[in-house]
């Protein structure tokens, strides 16, 4: 496992992303990630899947401090009291008493209920942290100026934000703004919405080194400075693959040549990945 050490913190650099997973079938990708090693899990509130995280846990009688694990508040949530409220409502379904990281899903004015001034919602998200509840916070969504505007409007230091990102998304500006001021990155759909699968530049890398074409991908982004991924997998073959992508290093050359951002690549893999993915 490779970590972004941040103010004492290890985050592992691969965690598992459970939008779209519920009832068993999450209980059971959850189960095995843990015992795949899998360190750092991912869910919101609006995934509706927080009760079954919290079962797999606890089924899995792993230490809660082994675990990084993050949710994210929903939109209807923003407000102070809703923001209290509704953290305790999700400690109660993961079954702990602390949650590691508390994201802002979407800034305030990109949900059509969204009124709530950012500094009411990072205030109430501060006191969380202060009484031990929440032990570190961020965003998920934020451009470069909504990003500044948290870490200004913040007391506790923003950890991450929660963006996507693969090599066909350019967030060069909002990657090298995260490292300047200790900000993690975190990507999720990091293999393009499925465009990474059988990209012909990511295969050819990935048989250099007995790879596919998918742990190329996330090899170029944890291999990034202050970068995490959290890959959505449901089987055992495909969460076991994301995981083995800590024995080979892509060079500068191969870095430099898989990212190609596109923004018709990007909507294409969107739209396909609405449709029925074996695969993954």
């Amino acid at each position: 496992m490779e970590y972004v050490t941040l103010r004492g913190e290890k985050i592992p650099k691969v965690g598992l992303g459970t939008w779209r997973l519920t009832g068993e079938d999450c209980r059971q990708a959850i189960a095995t990630a843990i015992n795949l090693g899998y360190r750092h899990i991912d869910t919101a509130q609006v995934y509706g899947n927080e009760r079954e995280i919290g079962d797999a846990i606890r089924a899995s009688k792993i230490d809660r401090d082994k675990l990084f694990l993050t949710t994210k508040l929903g939109g209807q949530n923003y407000g102070h009291d809703a923001v209290l409220r509704s953290t305790e409502e999700s400690l109660a379904k993961l079954n702990t008493d602390y949650i590691d990281l508390l994201l802002i899903h979407w800034p305030a004015d990109r949900i059509p209920i969204g009124t709530t001034p950012l500094a009411e919602t990072l205030g109430a998200m501060n006191e969380l942290v202060e009484n031990g509840t929440v032990r570190h916070i961020g965003v998920s969504n934020f451009d470069i100026d909504r990003l500044d505007e948290a870490r200004n409007l913040s007391e506790a230091p923003i950890l991450t934000n929660q963006v996507q990102y693969h090599p066909f998304w350019d967030q060069t500006r909002l990657l090298e703004y995260c490292q300047i001021h200790d900000v993690i990155l975190t990507a999720y759909s990091p293999f393009g919405h499925g465009g990474a699968l059988d990209d012909g530049v990511l295969v050819e890398i990935g048989d250099r080194y007995g790879k596919s074409s998918a742990q190329v991908a996330l090899r170029w982004l944890i291999q990034q400075e202050m970068v995490c991924t959290i890959p959505k997998a449901t089987s055992y073959e495909h969460l076991k693959a994301n995981f083995a992508v800590f024995d080979f290093e892509l060079t500068d050359e191969e870095m430099k040549n898989i990212y190609r951002p596109s923004k018709l690549r990007t909507v294409s893999g969107f739209v396909k990945s609405r449709l029925p993915d074996p695969r993954r």
